[in-house]
């Protein structure tokens, strides 16, 4: 082997830094191992208040810190959820508190505290990094329930491992590099089943504050292929029709249709309602082709369609490129919902 003689400009350029690396497509293989750990019998179904859902939000918190994705909670990643369970033989849902100082007025045993898992992602563009682009989805479940068939953990497969799989691998990919124009803060919200309860207060607490925050970009149950949205690869976008977005992606070539079952009301039924009700441009990006494996226990790991999934996620990844690079979505006519 020759080496280089060790002159003033070869050290000079030894010490260049690295060209910036291209987004790493997702991988089927870590795909897999990624939604087998979240849709695993040891947790429980995900369900609120359950040490399921404390066993995800750390191996979340875990991953978004080996991928170098910036905390961004108040407890570390954590951004603690005050809640307070239902009275003793209630079957409603827990009730979100204003906030944590309000545990302190509740007996011991209705005091619940759910965790939202927060990163962040600092733009790099002078005139863009103080815009944010949010990336999300729920980590819950529904848990422990009635058995069907000897099986009584609801794993939640699709319905959202699926879609935290999906936001995980984003986050990888932009904390990689090149950085995005816009800053992203990716939020893996609690308490979507019962009321959507972590996104409601995350939105009290931001990450950054909202008047900056564009877009929102929610992923959910993307597992299987929807024969509506064109069959394998391709996904469908919730109120397609609201916002400028989705035809914005679809211009630059990511696989989206409008969603094919409008009846369904997907766009008020996922987190991003939330968004935006509080006039952000917001929608949810699905390929749930109403299989009848929806909250129950057979929403299993081996009814995902892998190959599906992997390109399904990395349109996403693209399309969150092109939200945090390119134009900002806007409302068209008519398109933005009423306010709660």
């Amino acid at each position: 082997m020759k080496y280089l003689p060790l002159t003033p400009l070869v050290a000079a350029l030894l010490l260049l830094p690295a060209p910036p690396a291209l987004d790493a497509q997702a991988l089927e293989a870590d795909v897999r191992h990624q939604l087998a750990t979240l849709a695993h019998d040891s947790m429980m179904g995900r369900r609120v208040g359950t040490p399921g859902t404390e066993k995800a939000a750390r191996y979340l918190a875990a991953q978004l810190a080996a991928f170098g994705v910036q905390p961004a909670g108040d407890l570390g990643y954590y951004q603690q959820v005050p809640m307070a369970r239902p009275e003793s033989g209630q079957r409603r849902s827990p009730v979100l508190l204003d906030d944590l100082a309000a545990l302190d007025t509740l007996p011991e045993a209705r005091r619940m505290l759910e965790r939202n898992v927060v990163g962040i992602i600092r733009g790099a563009d002078l005139e863009l990094r103080d815009e944010v682009v949010v990336v999300a989805a729920h980590y819950d479940h529904v848990g422990i329930g009635q058995p069907v068939d000897g099986d009584s953990i609801y794993n939640g497969a699709d319905d959202d491992a699926s879609g935290v799989v999906a936001v995980l691998e984003i986050a990888r990919a932009l904390a990689a590099g090149p950085a995005p124009k816009r800053t992203v803060v990716v939020l893996l919200s609690t308490a979507e089943e019962v009321g959507m309860q972590g996104t409601r207060y995350y939105m009290r607490n931001p990450a950054m504050p909202l008047e900056r925050t564009v877009a929102q970009f929610e992923v959910e149950m993307i597992g299987r292929p929807d024969s509506l949205a064109g069959g394998p690869g391709r996904a469908w976008l919730t109120g397609y029709e609201r916002t400028t977005m989705g035809a914005q992606l679809a211009a630059r070539g990511i696989p989206l249709v409008a969603d094919p079952r409008p009846e369904q009301n997907f766009f008020q039924r996922s987190d991003n309602i939330v968004f935006a009700r509080a006039g952000i441009p917001a929608h949810t990006m699905s390929s749930f082709n109403l299989h009848t494996d929806y909250h129950q226990p057979s929403d299993e790991v081996e009814q995902v369609d892998f190959e599906h999934m992997t390109a399904v996620i990395n349109a996403a990844l693209d399309a969150v490129r092109i939200l945090t690079d390119g134009p900002r979505p806007e409302w068209l006519p008519g398109g933005r919902p009423g306010q709660i």
